[in-house]
């Protein structure tokens, strides 16, 4: 049984009204648990209405989502235990951080959980050290944290509720290529651990390519593409089309196919791009 699933998922913002607009467009969805999905599509495309919607915090205009085959808003369900099970982190989640110190801010989640005093301590300093915050910066102020840092104490405090489900809405936005790299890396080594289910909304098809196993792909409300990274990406023509760039290393190969080189069209990593590369030159390679 799926973990998270849609059926039929529709929202309109402002029915009735001259600016009515549907942002998700009925759509069916099965989310496994374990996995680590990268979800893409051009700015208006839906991803973080359907991010909400999954989260609860959207009723929607029409269909179902369903948490480990329950209705989240059949009559009687309890949507606050739903929003700690399917954990939301919204884009520059820092500016969500309002809290005397970095440890109260993650310990917030979890209190408002009604777990002990021991159990919240354990969650703050594990979340933590899982998002590369020493013990140190804990009593720190929020605010004299760097950039870098506030978003990752904000991640570690969705993290700290220790959901079935964590959906990261942009959360490398705004930030400089290390400090992606840091927390895309982070979190791949944070669901190997926990095996949580995540999904990881971008505009990067670089970000995404080197860490997701599947992505979904959306285009004006609707889902157009669900599968892996390989699979998705070997139709990069129509990618183009939707206004979504491929990652560098795939339009390179690209163009290598089409002056008559016999490789894969499925490259998305340039550690397996650099792989082929030097088969081919050492002549063991594809249209050597």
């Amino acid at each position: 049984m799926p973990i998270l699933e849609a059926k039929n998922l529709t929202y309109t913002y402002s029915i009735g009204s001259p600016f009515e607009k549907t942002a998700v467009d009925h759509i069916d969805l099965q989310i496994e648990a374990g996995e680590f999905i990268g979800v893409i599509g051009h700015t208006g495309s839906g991803k973080s209405t359907l991010m909400q919607m999954l989260n609860g915090l959207l009723k929607p205009t029409d269909g179902t989502v369903l948490l480990e085959g329950k209705d989240i808003w059949a009559k009687g369900a309890d949507r606050r235990a739903v929003r700690f099970q399917v954990g939301l982190v919204f884009q520059y989640p820092e500016y969500q951080l309002f809290e005397e110190t970095v440890y109260r801010d993650i310990a917030f989640g979890p209190k408002n959980m009604g777990l002990g005093e021991t159990e919240i301590d354990r969650r703050v300093r594990e979340t933590a050290e899982a998002v590369g915050l020493s013990e140190a910066l804990l009593d720190k102020a929020p605010y004299a944290l760097s950039g870098g840092q506030k978003r990752r104490a904000a991640i570690a405090g969705v993290m700290a509720m220790e959901p079935k489900v964590l959906i990261l809405d942009e959360p490398c936005a705004g930030l400089d290529p290390k400090g992606r790299m840091k927390i895309l890396s982070q979190l791949r080594d944070y669901h190997r651990r926990t095996g949580c289910t995540v999904l990881l909304v971008s505009h990067s098809m670089e970000d995404v390519a080197k860490y997701v196993s599947k992505l979904l792909v959306l285009s004006h409300a609707k889902v157009v593409s669900f599968d892996t990274p390989a699979k998705v990406f070997a139709d990069g023509e129509r990618l183009t089309e939707m206004g979504l760039a491929l990652p560098q290393i795939t339009r390179v190969f690209h163009g290598l196919r089409a002056r008559g080189f016999d490789i894969p069209d499925e490259v998305y990593t340039v550690k397996y791009g650099a792989e082929l590369l030097l088969q081919m030159l050492k002549g063991g390679g594809p249209g050597c």
